[in-house]
């Protein structure tokens, strides 16, 4: 009777023992996670300012959100803006866009010049689009083409087009992405959704 008292008095030791373990891992783990996480957003929001982040190392890039971005929330909408050295005021303003592609949703961050109308970038940090076709909405040349594009005019939202490849045409259109039209619109859509969601912001600062 002692020997089983024995034996399952070890168990006990050794299950509880494992359970700790592997609580700590999982804990540090998510840790880790949740800090990957937050650096990818970090990440996504400069790469959203137009800043060439392709041989900026972790450290460079968490030091470049320090000390040129600040956060804040505007009736609910959260708006963060670029300002430059030496400069009191921000010479860029970027918000958080979201909508359905393909297969998924995606998420991203697009920026305005200090106009107030023309794009200074845009990034997509997460979505489950088709790679080589809808992924590519997160490669630079993809990317690339909105830089300078017209967002807003008079006051308002311009009719932002994604277009076929090779048919985008004026200030307010890109090129689509070959074999992921429904992707392409999806974007398409998002930009014009959450622009408007902004607009009566950015009408405020410009005093429209």
């Amino acid at each position: 009777m002692r020997e089983d008292t024995r034996t399952i008095t070890f168990a006990a030791i050794v299950c509880v023992t494992c359970s700790l373990l592997l609580s700590g891992t999982a804990a540090g783990l998510k840790s880790r996670q949740d800090a990957n996480k937050a650096f990818d957003v970090k990440r996504n929001i400069v790469k959203a300012f137009g800043i060439d982040i392709s041989e900026m190392k972790r450290p460079e890039i968490d030091a470049s959100y320090q000390k040129h971005v600040t956060e804040t929330t505007v009736d609910n909408l959260p708006i963060y803006t670029w300002t430059e050295d030496g400069s009191d005021k921000p010479s860029k303003y970027a918000f958080p866009i979201s909508g359905k592609g393909l297969w998924s949703t995606l998420y991203g961050y697009l920026s305005l010049n200090a106009d107030l109308e023309t794009i200074a970038g845009i990034s997509f940090y997460k979505h489950g689009e088709t790679p080589g076709l809808g992924a590519e909405i997160e490669k630079d040349w993809f990317l690339s083409q909105f830089a300078g594009k017209r967002l807003y005019a008079d006051g308002t939202t311009t009719d932002f087009i994604v277009a076929k490849p090779g048919y985008a045409q004026g200030d307010s259109a890109v090129d689509g992405i070959s074999g992921a039209t429904l992707t392409g619109k999806g974007v398409e859509a998002l930009i014009r959704k959450d622009a408007a969601q902004y607009a009566n912001y950015f009408n405020s600062i410009k005093g429209n």
